[in-house]
């Protein structure tokens, strides 16, 4: 069980983020992974108070606070009409209303689980993360940083800029709410794809091809599905992963342009 000797509501972020420096203190969002650990923290640290719980469009994008729920994120109409849907796609197979209801996007983002269908869905998009000290970097390039005791600084909002593409998401698991086996989100702008693949079981990764019209979107999802490294646990194989991989890719990609549709 989770254990804590003080609990602060903040009232601003300089005192969440001069709490945070201390390692003894914790940020939390929603607490549902974090209830079931065994760890032991003097302060955590209550960011609900700040405002921080708002999805706001944009003519250029999309600004989701930190302490938004994933439920929020599976029924806002502008960012699924915006984004065809992925955001209620990628959200409704995590186990319930209610605990979507409690997990936030930032504890989802901030923690970079290897089974995060969000931040798998976020990574194929134009997103950013905002830090309190250090401002807005791309979410690719904060994704691929180490979860780390020294990262101290505090997640404050994502940003996800509206630059035209389409995008679609798929994951597939042993069962209806249980953690993806494999999490796939492709977009597509222009004669480029961003193709992420997330649980594999490890967090979501990144890559981008040109699609020059030569190939078939077979043949480019198996060039994208060789970008990504697959593992092994108890829920599936590595090479079952990967060939999920590369059919889903294609699937996302057909179900995005119309080509080459076929079975399988």
């Amino acid at each position: 069980m989770f254990r804590a000797e003080d609990y602060v509501k903040v009232r601003d972020l300089e005192e969440a983020y001069e709490l945070c420096q201390k390692r003894s203190s914790l940020v939390v969002g929603g607490m549902v992974w974090m209830k079931m650990t065994s760890l032991t923290k003097r302060v955590i640290v209550d960011l609900s108070g700040l405002g921080l719980d708002e999805i706001e469009e944009t003519e250029d994008g999309f600004s989701i606070g930190c302490m938004c729920s994933l439920r929020q994120l599976e029924v806002h109409e502008g960012l699924n009409r915006y984004f065809g849907g992925i955001f209620k796609e990628c959200t409704r197979h995590i186990v319930g209303v209610q605990m979507r209801n409690c997990a936030t996007v930032g504890g989802s983002i901030y923690g970079r689980f290897g089974f995060s269908d969000v931040l798998t869905c976020m990574m194929a998009l134009d997103s950013y993360v905002e830090l309190y000290k250090g401002g807005r970097i791309p979410l690719a390039e904060f994704a691929a940083r180490p979860v780390s005791g020294k990262e101290r600084d505090i997640l404050v909002r994502m940003i996800i800029r509206k630059d035209g593409r389409k995008a679609a998401y798929a994951s597939q698991r042993n069962s209806q709410t249980d953690f993806p086996l494999i999490a796939c989100c492709v977009s597509r702008l222009g004669h480029y794809w961003d193709v992420s693949v997330g649980a594999r079981p490890a967090r979501a990764q990144v890559i981008r091809i040109l699609d020059d019209g030569h190939d078939s979107l077979g043949q480019l999802a198996k060039e994208a599905a060789e970008h990504f490294t697959f593992g092994t646990n108890l829920r599936g194989s590595a090479g079952y992963r990967k060939a999920l991989a590369q059919v889903y890719i294609r699937r996302l990609m057909e179900s995005l342009t119309g080509r080459s549709v076929s079975k399988g």
